[in-house]
């Protein structure tokens, strides 16, 4: 069956003004580790064709070097910075006691640092990578309110959170009328479900807290290519830093379940990679899933599922239900 081409869809980032593409592009693992400058140019441009506005990294990939390439690449581009978002997250910096966690010294320094390597005077949105149980949560507030205060990030959010900090973080922002997270970066696939269907679920009413998601693809385990047994020499799970997560990712239920997804996916004419992007990207507190590439025709394969999201009917969903029987539980007090 032909499938209507979609064009990308730009949703709100939460409550928030600021319109991201509903599908974005991540720089772990990819950038500094596998790819340089001019492999890097030719991958954003890509993206950019495809829609994508929206391009994540973080001060700890290749310990700084994935923001250099992304910097340098949008730089060599001649991109009109107005018409992409960018995105960067604190909270690894450096070895030094005061290089990591989200202290106010932490934030501000790590913040600076991010913004010279980027070679840019300002982030659209910077995240707090991890929550940092060794620093109270006001002064991490605080020193996040001051980076946007200056200018040098517009919209502060959270990255694997508990739905309790991130409420503590909003008590504390509005005692002090200061600027909450509007958005947290979990992640999110077909069997990585319960903060976003269930524990976060007071957080999109209360706070219009969005999301940004990673791993729609479970670290490539919902493309299907590890089914055979073989890791490819070229896949994420064949990188020496990765092999804990193989062995953790590529269990035989879950392998199971991958191949019964299969048919679900031949039945609407689209690999299962499409298939899981679009599910993540279906959901209505989704504001943009992350994807990552390190070839050109992994993001035509990948923005490809932008058309499957209006196939996603509630049959096809119950159908895949059926299939990873992952989703959560939802509490009593939300029904």
């Amino acid at each position: 069956m032909k499938i209507p081409e979609q064009t990308m869809q730009y949703k709100n980032l939460g409550r928030s003004g600021l319109k991201v593409s509903q599908l974005s592009y991540g720089a772990w693992v990819t950038f500094g580790n596998q790819l340089d400058v001019k492999e890097a140019k030719s991958i954003l441009q890509c993206c950019r064709d495809h829609g994508v506005n929206f391009f994540d990294n973080a001060e700890v990939y290749a310990n700084g070097r994935a923001e250099e390439i992304m910097g340098q690449a949008i730089k060599e581009l001649g991109w009109k910075r107005s018409d992409i978002v960018v995105s960067t997250k604190i909270f690894w910096g450096g070895p030094g006691p005061n290089d990591k966690g989200l202290s106010r010294k932490h934030i501000i320094e790590g913040t600076k640092n991010s913004l010279k390597r980027l070679d840019m005077d300002y982030v659209d949105v910077i995240y707090c990578h991890r929550p940092d149980i060794g620093t109270p949560i006001e002064e991490t507030v605080r020193a996040m309110n001051h980076v946007i205060d200056k200018g040098w990030a517009y919209y502060w959010g959270t990255s694997e959170w508990s739905a309790q900090q991130i409420t503590e973080a909003w008590g504390v922002a509005e005692r002090l009328d200061l600027v909450g997270p509007i958005v947290e970066q979990p992640e999110y696939n077909l069997f990585s479900r319960h903060k976003v269907e269930s524990e976060y679920l007071p957080l999109y009413t209360n706070y219009g807290i969005g999301l940004t998601t990673w791993s729609p693809l479970a670290s490539g385990v919902l493309t299907g290519k590890y089914n055979s047994g073989n890791i490819p020499s070229d896949s994420r799970f064949a990188l020496e830093n990765y092999k804990n997560l193989a062995s953790r990712s590529l269990v035989d239920d879950v392998l199971k379940k991958v191949n019964g997804l299969k048919p679900i996916a031949d039945e609407l004419g689209v690999p299962l990679s499409q298939l899981a992007i679009a599910w993540c990207a279906s959901n209505p507190n989704v504001s943009s899933v992350i994807t990552g590439a390190t070839k050109e025709a992994q993001i035509q394969e990948n923005m490809k599922a932008i058309n499957v999201i209006p196939l996603l009917t509630p049959a096809v969903m119950e159908k895949i239900e059926a299939v990873v029987q992952s989703k959560p539980k939802r509490p009593d007090s939300y029904r």
